[in-house]
């Protein structure tokens, strides 16, 4: 989990999360949340085999690449 700032200044955190499914293979998908609440934007084709693999990445994410997930998510949103 990691919070960053949109180019507005408001604060949203990035996570993942699982998806249910017998399918081991990309269960963890990409989800970013205004962290004063409201409502998760997912980017399901943004996808981990384990929670593990998934922190890590997101750790390691730039704020740029950060708000381009964000610009994308509210897009198909």
């Amino acid at each position: 989990m990691k919070e960053f700032t949109d180019s507005e200044g408001r604060t949203w955190i990035a996570t993942a999360e699982e998806e249910e499914s017998t399918d081991y293979k990309g269960r963890f998908y990409m989800v970013l949340k205004p962290s004063e609440g409201g409502e998760a934007l997912p980017l399901r084709d943004v996808r981990w085999n384990s929670e593990k693999t998934a922190r890590r990445t997101i750790d390691t994410m730039s704020l740029v690449e950060l708000r381009r997930r964000l610009r994308l998510a509210r897009g198909r949103h």
